[in-house]
């Protein structure tokens, strides 16, 4: 693998995810209000939005170091996959919520209107689990990518020795 792909990947994967957290929010706020209620929601809830979306990225770009094995021989990724997954879905979730209310006037028909109220209600605490969700996650990944880290270079080591 060339060092552009070896750069590539991580970033793209983060690029994506942190753009797909944004067309979700942008998407569902355009689609029950309008595009520019969209950007101004967006600006209004920006100081727990924008670090739910960095932190998703850097956490999809992460995930694509451990399950690439790009610049550290990974062993053994842990749950990464499954920590990865869950703090999407919260983040996706805090998302929802974070609009959820925009869409009242659609949901009954659909037989959400409970699950409306209820993420509405509770949108700032699902916010901020999603971002503690993506700041474990992150963390996680980054204690098994410095573990692995260590442990190639002390293999490295004893093979200059000799050992």
């Amino acid at each position: 693998m060339t060092a552009r792909q070896r750069i590539g990947w991580p970033i793209g994967a983060g690029l994506l995810g942190a753009g797909f957290l944004v067309a979700l929010y942008v998407g569902i706020v355009s689609i029950a209000e309008s595009p520019r209620h969209a950007v101004d929601l967006f600006w209004e809830d920006r100081l727990i939005v924008v670090p739910i979306v960095v932190g998703f990225g850097v956490q999809m770009a992460l995930y694509v170091i451990l399950k690439k094995r790009l610049f550290v021989p990974v062993v053994y990724t842990g749950p990464s996959g499954t920590l990865a997954g869950a703090s999407g879905t919260t983040s996706t979730i805090a998302m929802v919520a974070c609009c959820a209310h925009h869409v009242t006037d659609v949901l009954p028909v659909l037989g959400l209107t409970a699950a409306t109220a209820f993420l509405a209600e509770y949108r700032l605490a699902f916010m901020v689990i999603g971002l503690s969700m993506t700041l474990f996650g992150i963390g996680f990944m980054m204690v098994i990518l410095v573990r692995e880290r260590r442990r190639a270079l002390r293999a490295m080591e004893f093979s200059a020795r000799g050992v």
